[in-house]
């Protein structure tokens, strides 16, 4: 049985004349939508397979569809004949321009069972002339598929060697994402290997000497593994030293590695081939001609055997010796390679004869965080998620590594100037053109965004949808520095089908019982508006100025008070977090909580005084009078008795909605009457805690109330298993009581907090609210039954689909910038959470 080895990202062409059965290869070996077949695409572009005239146009059509493919990283399958080195020459000029490896797979079928295939076929008009060409055609070109570009060349002579094949899809050789780390990254070293082994000892690795006392290999106790960026060899004092060591430690997995420039000149060197001597690596042969041949041997096969970069870490990692702009990540081909071992130039050279580099790093936008070194500085920093880790210690720099994922610069100083630079070491002459830290640009916002999230894929934000998340965020939020997350919007259950109620628990219960979630927990819903605040005791973590405190902010990103009440909010909740004893426990100097802040009228007194007191003193201005009036005629012997009855009830109904909305009019002065009520703590310095229990935060909120029960409210809650009906039963009568004495309702969620199941992230909550609160919502009237009837057609679907995008979206924002990532990576992902309010969603819900 031949197995046929192909790249999990390729594009293979089917070689074979007519009856040869590629199409039955293909849909046999290859995935349904994998496959794309020159037959269907004439079907397409014609009605007829086996219109010829529409050749053409199908083969245009093809391409473009394999091109969008190879953009998305697919493996693409082109069944067609290619039996001429002039139809496959577009095939492999589009994989390079995808820089993925072409491949070929020839069907080599003897030409008289192709003729009877074919002739059995009614759909099949061409005669045999046609075959015989393909076949002579196939013979003539078959050598010479090598020199054509085809990087694996699969050929399946005879049926049953065909039929008995089967596909081996292989990563490429840069696809480790399944390797997690930790890792430590290690920038250019250069021949000097006292400096490596010093820097080795500072990250906390082991080294291990030979019995000459020569360093072999290094292990870190803890399981992390180094990564060298390349250029280890040349200028330095001890080429072979480092490479040893550095063998050693791949060898053993106890290290990474790429090639960088050096190590391919090298291999050129020690392969006889001609190359200059210059740079450093007349110093390394030197220094190399001095080991045994079988030393020099496995410095070649180890440094040939580099490739130009790794992806890691599910892709969130890439590493590459001169860096590597996102559309070459986990790519194969000719300039990938060149990228990443000689970074971008313009083809000139500056005054020291270096080539210009372009700065790629300023315009990446990837979600990848890439390290890299080639071109040294003075001190490393992060420009868009990427990082130079070349700090130039041959040049009598630093060895400079990075902690991953922790983000820590560890470095040691060099022992002596080991090589004088051509160009100084030294910062760059001409002012710097990346933004600075706190700085961000329209650019970034404007038009369709695509945001990636670590727990819900990429988002999309359209265009139109961003326009109004940018009029928002530019005329009334709060300084973006500070704006760390939004929270989301949360959805209702699904319509009760009990009688007299738009929303019931059990709705809630049965959507987490088809997600296969067990424990839940319902949390009391304080009828108040949402609050994320921020509280610091360090103010330049936030680019804020000395004497900040923090902010308290609504779910668009407006301030809740003015500064002087602001800080006298956020001053108490400083003493109650230090009374709590959270500073010292969570071993941090800021916190973001989300939490609702009562009264509700704080926020919305406004919109109380102008919109449901206007409607509830009209209502119960007007309908008394209107019921005297029907009494009266009724009195009188005029039949209005069925008129008389609706107008009682929406009497009624006008006095039930003003004790409503009244129940949440609270006054307030200052902070006198103004609560917070906490529920979840959100992140604090290096961590988020989206994976911790929903018990664990209540009791966080518990303890915040027990330290200042003035200013911050309990939120009462009950846990609830769906296996055990009694403790559904209880929740269910909690929220008949909880609404029966005016309150909103409750919000059911997973106990584990962040959940997911089958079919992805599973609802973060869901908000089940009582009869009478929806009065203020939907209107006096609603509990009519014409009116509820028509209510009980409200899709949800819209709405829980919102709540998580909205929900990844501000995770991965705080995820962001508890990673100190730059500000626009936090910003793109808070700004999509606005874009997301823009999107058309009954309100109501």
């Amino acid at each position: 049985m031949a197995e046929l080895r192909i790249p999990q990202m390729a594009l293979v062409l089917l070689i074979g004349s007519s009856g040869s059965g590629k199409s039955t290869f293909a849909r046999e070996k290859f995935a349904p939508f994998e496959t794309l077949s020159s037959d269907f695409f004439r079907g397409l572009v014609s009605n007829d397979e086996n219109d010829q005239a529409a050749t053409a146009s199908a083969f245009e059509a093809l391409r473009f569809v394999a091109a969008q493919r190879l953009t998305a990283g697919l493996l693409t399958v082109v069944d067609a004949t290619n039996v001429r080195s002039e139809d496959r020459r577009g095939f492999v000029e589009l994989a390079r321009a995808h820089d993925v490896l072409p491949v070929a797979i020839v069907l080599d079928v003897p030409e008289r069972i192709c003729i009877d295939r074919t002739e059995a076929r009614a759909d099949r008009a061409f005669g045999v002339g046609v075959i015989k060409r393909q076949q002579d055609a196939l013979r003539r070109s078959m050598r010479g598929l090598g020199r054509e570009g085809f990087r694996r060349i699969h050929i399946l002579g005879g049926v049953e060697e065909i039929e008995a094949a089967t596909i081996v899809r292989e990563p490429l050789l840069n696809d480790l994402r399944g390797e997690t780390g930790p890792f430590d990254v290690i920038g250019d070293i250069h021949g000097c290997r006292s400096e490596l082994e010093a820097l080795l000892g500072e990250l906390g690795y082991e080294l291990q000497r030979d019995d000459t006392g020569r360093a072999v290999d290094a292990e870190h106790p803890d399981g992390r593994r180094a990564v060298f960026l390349g250029d280890l060899v040349d200028r330095g004092p001890d080429t072979p030293g480092v490479l040893r060591l550095a063998m050693g430690m791949v060898r053993n997995g106890h290290a990474l590695a790429v090639q960088g420039n050096h190590e391919a000149k090298l291999v050129r060197a020690l392969q006889g081939k001609k190359v200059q001597t210059g740079h450093g690596l007349a110093e390394s042969l030197s220094q190399l001609a001095a080991e045994s041949p079988e030393f020099r041997a496995d410095v070649e096969q180890f440094a040939h055997g580099l490739i130009s970069h790794l992806v890691l870490d599910d892709g969130r990692l890439v590493v590459a010796h001169a860096g590597l702009i996102e559309s070459y990540h986990g790519r194969a081909s000719g300039r990938v390679r060149a990228f990443a071992l000689y970074g971008d130039t313009t083809g000139e050279t500056d005054e020291y004869g270096l080539p210009v580099r372009l700065r790629w790093a300023e315009d990446y936008r990837g979600a990848a965080m890439v390290l890299y070194g080639h071109t040294p500085t003075l001190e490393p920093e992060w420009v868009n998620n990427t990082m130079c880790l070349d700090t130039g210690c041959v040049f009598g720099g630093r060895l400079t590594a990075l902690r991953y994922p922790e983000r820590e610069i560890v470095s040691v100083p060099a022992e002596q100037v080991w090589y004088v630079p051509v160009k100084p070491l030294a910062p760059p002459a001409e002012p710097k053109t990346e933004r600075a830290a706190g700085t961000l640009s329209i650019d970034d916002v404007l038009g369709k965004q695509i945001v990636e999230t670590g727990s819900h894929g990429r988002i999309t934000v359209r265009e139109d949808f961003a326009a109004g998340a940018l009029e928002v965020i530019s005329r009334w939020s709060i300084d973006p520095r500070w704006l760390v997350t939004l929270p989301p919007t949360m959805s209702p259950p699904a319509t009760s089908k009990r009688e007299h109620l738009l929303e019931h628990p059990d709705e809630a219960f049965a959507y987490y019982r088809s997600e296969g979630v067990n424990d839940l927990v319902c949390e009391e819903k304080h009828m108040g508006s949402r609050a994320v605040v921020v509280l610091t005791r360090n103010p330049q973590r936030f680019d804020a100025p000395a004497g900040w405190r923090g902010v308290v902010f609504t779910r668009t990103g407006r301030a809740f008070f003015d500064d002087r009440l602001t800080d006298e909010f956020l001053q108490r909740l400083d003493a109650a977090v230090e009374q709590a004893g959270l500073w010292a426990e969570l071993e941090t100097d800021w916190l973001v909580l989300d939490a609702e802040l009562l009264p509700w009228s704080l926020k919305a007194g406004e919109l109380i005084r102008a919109q449901y007191a206007s409607v509830g003193a009209g209502a119960t201005a007007a309908l008394p009078r209107a019921v005297a009036a029907l009494e009266q005629a009724s009195a009188g012997g005029v039949e209005v008795r069925d008129l008389l009855q609706r107008t009682r009830q929406r009497k009624e109904d006008a006095e039930s909605y003003v004790d409503a909305y009244r129940a949440y009019a609270a006054e307030s002065d200052g902070l006198k009457g103004v609560q917070l009520a906490p529920f979840q703590l959100l992140a604090a310095e290096g961590r988020t805690f989206e994976t911790r229990p929903h018990s664990w935060h209540l009791e966080i909120a518990a303890r915040l109330a027990a330290a200042d029960g003035e200013l911050i409210r309990v939120t009462r809650s009950r846990s609830v298993r769906l296996d055990d009906e009694a403790s559904v039963t209880e929740a269910t009568i909690w929220w008949e009581e909880l609404t029966a004495n005016g309150g909103e309702g409750m919000v059911v969620k997973p106990m584990a907090n962040l959940t997911r199941a089958g079919r992805g992230l599973v609802q973060p909550g869901i908000k089940v609210r009582g009869r009478e609160y929806l009065r203020i919502i939907y209107g006096p009237d609603y509990t009519a039954p014409a009116n509820l009837s028509r209510l009980r057609e409200r899709n949800v679907a819209h709405k829980r689909a919102l709540a998580l995008r909205e929900y990844a979206l501000g995770l991965e924002a705080l995820e962001r910038f508890v990673r100190r990532e730059p500000l626009w990576r936090v910003h793109q992902a808070v700004f999509a959470v606005l874009a997301m309010e823009s999107e058309p969603v009954d309100p109501r819900l």
